[in-house]
C-alpha cells in the first residue's frame, strides 16, 4: 500500500494530518494521525456512503420530491454527499436540494480536491464538490450548498436557532471513543431537533451508548447493513413504522441497551475536551447498577 501525506497549502512547510489510502472498492479515503482511523471503511469509501448512509435513507424514494434537504454531518472529503446527489439526480435531475454541511477541519475537502480523490464521479458531481470545499458554497437551479466550518458543537445550535430541519441527516464523526465529543447526548439532542417529522437520522454506528440516546431522544431506531464488517449501522426516525422490517433490532440488540455500554458520553457545556468526556463517562459507569456488559456478552455467548 504506497500511503502518502497531502499537502494542500502552499505555505504550509509541514504536511496535514492526513494519509491518502487507498480502499477495496477502488476508491481512496484519508488516514487521520490525530484521530488514528480512517475517514471511511477500507472495505471501500465509496460503498460505505452508498450502502450505508444513502440507502437506508430511501433517497432513491425521497429524489421524487420537488424539494429535499440534507444535513451531512462531518462532511470530511465529501463522499456522502457526493453518493447523496448522485443517487437523487439519478431518480430525478429536477430535485432542488438544499444541503448544509458541518465540517470541524476545512483543509479535508480542499485536500480531498488535492489528491484527485472523486475520480469515477460524474464531472457535475465534481464540480461540485470541488466548489464546496474551496469556496464553501456552491448554488445552481438543483442545488444549494453551504459548508460551514468550526466546531459542529457550536455550529449546530446556529441551526437550531434558525429552525433549520432537513429530510435527512447523515451524522458521520470519527468512533465514540475517539471522538466522545460529537456522540453525546447534549449534540444528539440539538442534532434531532434539525429533524423533520418525517426524516431519517442515519450513522455507521451501533455503539449502544449512541443508540440508548436516540431512544431517550424519543426516536426510534433500526439496523443498517454492515460494510466490511459484522456490526451494522442505525437509522433513526419519529415514527417507529418508518422503520423497515428488515432493519428490526434482535432481542439480543435490545438487551444490550440494557447494558453499562448503553451509559451515554456527557458534555453539558458543549466544550468539553474528549479526555473529560470519556472519564465522565467511565466514572458513571464504575457506579452504573445495569448489567455489566460482560454479563450480557457472556449469556448470550458473543
Amino acid at each position: 500500500m504506497n500511503n502518502e501525506f497531502i499537502n494542500v497549502d502552499p505555505l504550509s512547510t509541514s504536511p496535514l494530518p492526513f494519509v491518502l489510502t487507498p480502499t477495496a472498492d477502488g476508491s481512496t479515503t484519508f488516514f487521520s494521525t490525530e484521530f488514528g482511523e480512517t475517514f471511511h471503511s477500507i472495505h471501500g469509501a465509496r460503498l460505505e456512503a452508498e450502502l450505508k448512509f444513502v440507502h437506508p435513507a430511501q433517497l432513491k424514494d425521497l429524489s421524487h420530491q420537488a424539494d429535499l434537504t440534507l444535513l451531512d454531518i462531518c462532511y470530511g472529503l465529501g463522499y456522502n454527499t457526493a453518493a447523496a446527489l448522485t443517487t437523487i439526480w439519478a431518480m430525478n435531475p429536477h430535485c432542488r436540494v438544499r444541503l448544509v454541511a458541518l465540517e470541524r477541519d476545512g483543509w479535508v475537502p480542499k485536500a480531498a480536491v488535492s489528491a484527485h480523490c472523486f475520480q469515477g464521479w460524474t464531472p457535475s458531481i465534481v464540480n461540485c464538490l470541488n466548489h464546496i470545499a474551496i469556496r464553501h458554497y456552491w448554488s445552481t437551479p438543483v442545488l444549494d450548498a453551504q459548508l460551514i466550518i468550526g466546531d459542529a458543537r457550536q455550529t449546530i445550535l446556529g441551526l437550531v436557532e434558525s429552525r433549520f430541519q432537513a429530510d435527512v441527516i447523515f451524522l458521520d464523526p470519527f468512533s465514540p471513543p475517539h471522538c466522545p465529543q460529537l456522540w453525546t447526548v447534549e449534540f444528539l439532542s440539538f442534532i434531532s431537533k434539525c429533524l423533520l417529522p418525517h426524516g431519517c437520522l442515519v450513522t455507521y454506528s451501533c455503539a449502544a451508548a449512541i443508540r440508548s440516546v436516540l431512544q431517550q431522544i424519543g426516536l426510534h431506531i433500526g439496523n443498517t447493513p454492515p460494510v466490511g464488517r459484522r456490526s451494522p449501522g442505525t437509522v433513526a426516525r419519529w415514527y417507529p413504522e418508518l422503520i423497515p422490517v428488515d432493519g428490526a433490532l434482535t432481542q439480543w440488540e435490545w438487551e444490550h441497551l440494557l447494558t453499562r455500554a448503553a451509559t451515554p458520553y456527557r458534555d453539558p457545556t458543549l466544550k468539553d475536551d474528549a479526555p473529560i468526556i470519556l472519564a465522565r463517562r467511565q466514572k458513571e459507569q464504575s457506579i452504573s447498577i445495569l448489567e455489566p456488559t460482560s454479563q450480557w456478552r457472556k449469556r448470550w455467548r458473543r
